[in-house]
């Protein structure tokens, strides 16, 4: 599953930069999660970095984008082959 910030979000700043897809952003009032290109962090560390920062715990899966881990990697190995070409 991609993951989502929830609107307890206090916008600490500690999510975005820990992104190493860069999925994360700043909606209108609190930060965002691009699902598509959220991999839960699969093909670069064993858990989300985003997660393991939040000092309030506002982020969660997304129930709506269910996808396996071998759906996350097709999708890191997706994200990182348009940029090597």
């Amino acid at each position: 599953m991609a993951l989502l910030i929830d609107p307890d979000c206090i916008n600490c700043d500690l999510c975005e930069p820990e992104c190493p897809n860069e999925a994360i952003f700043m909606g209108k009032e609190v930060y965002q999660i691009d699902p598509e290109r959220c991999t839960e962090c699969v093909g670069h560390y064993d858990k989300p970095t985003c997660i393991s920062v939040c000092p309030i715990d506002c982020i969660e899966k997304d129930p709506a984008r269910p996808e396996s881990e071998e759906q996350l990697m097709v999708k890191f190995e997706k994200l990182y082959s348009a940029q090597v070409h």
